[in-house]
């Protein structure tokens, strides 16, 4: 599902059973999720997925700069009522998810990657 492209759209991805529905923006041509998003997506071990993106870097599949972005979070701070913090969150775009999604070799891997390439093609026909 995909609103109005040129209002920075909500995408949400949600896997075949139903177990996981991912939601993230559209922003700069592509799609953002943190580490946390990608295992949940992959059901597997954040620190698997880690292991994965540094394996994608060192390797030099992608390089870092162009495909992370650090997103502020604002959340409610743990230890004080009523005071908010900030919180600097790395996302890695869809080149980093799709590389991930081949290195897993999961179901969900093979699932989000045809989800992705039908919207990528739906977003290309669209524009």
């Amino acid at each position: 599902m995909m609103n109005d492209k040129k209002n920075n759209p909500l995408i949400i991805y949600q896997t075949e059973d139903g177990t996981v529905k991912i939601e993230t923006h559209f922003e700069n041509e592509t799609i953002w999720l943190s580490t946390e998003h990608i295992a949940e997506l992959f059901q597997r071990d954040r620190t698997v997925i880690t292991k994965h993106i540094r394996n994608i870097f060192n390797e030099g599949e992608l390089t870092e700069e162009v495909v992370c972005a650090n997103f502020a979070h604002t959340t409610q701070h743990g230890a004080i009522e009523g005071k908010i913090q900030t919180k600097s969150v790395k996302y890695y775009s869809l080149d980093v998810i799709i590389s991930v999604g081949y290195r897993v070799k999961s179901h969900r891997g093979v699932h989000f990657r045809k989800w992705a390439t039908a919207l990528i093609k739906e977003y290309l026909i669209n524009d």
